[in-house]
């Protein structure tokens, strides 16, 4: 015997209780459902014009501008290209001296490398393809 079986063993005088309790079961009266669709409807907003209006030429002074921000993401990914810019405008400009030696060590491994001179596809032909 599990303890779920004990369980119900324990529960089964209390059975016809419920059944009676759901039989018996008081419906709303109309008064009440009346006051609760008043006070539901009471407590919805309405709509409200706006203070001042925007002239049309405007308006459409910024829907490019917002477009453009929703198709990259919103102000989070377009801060996130923000900072990529800026770090890359920073190396282009003042070139770290470890990467010099670093794009030359690169370059010459690359060269030897049999894979990337004669592959006429790219790794990420490659993997399009299932590969």
């Amino acid at each position: 015997m599990t303890m779920s079986d004990k369980r119900k063993a324990e529960e089964a005088g209390l059975g016809p209780w419920f059944d009676a309790g759901r039989a018996e079961a008081p419906a709303p009266s109309g008064d009440w459902l009346a006051r609760m669709e008043a006070l539901a409807l009471e407590e919805q907003p309405t709509p409200q014009a706006p203070a001042v209006a925007v002239s049309p030429e405007r308006a459409r002074r910024g829907v490019r501008l917002r477009d453009l921000m929703s198709a990259l993401g919103g102000w989070p990914a377009v801060a996130g290209l923000a900072a990529a810019c800026a770090a890359g405008v920073w190396f282009g400009a003042v070139s770290p001296t470890g990467l010099t030696e670093w794009t030359a060590a690169t370059a010459t491994a690359a060269a030897s490398d049999s894979y990337t001179t004669f592959e006429p596809a790219s790794g990420f032909d490659v993997a399009m393809l299932g590969l």
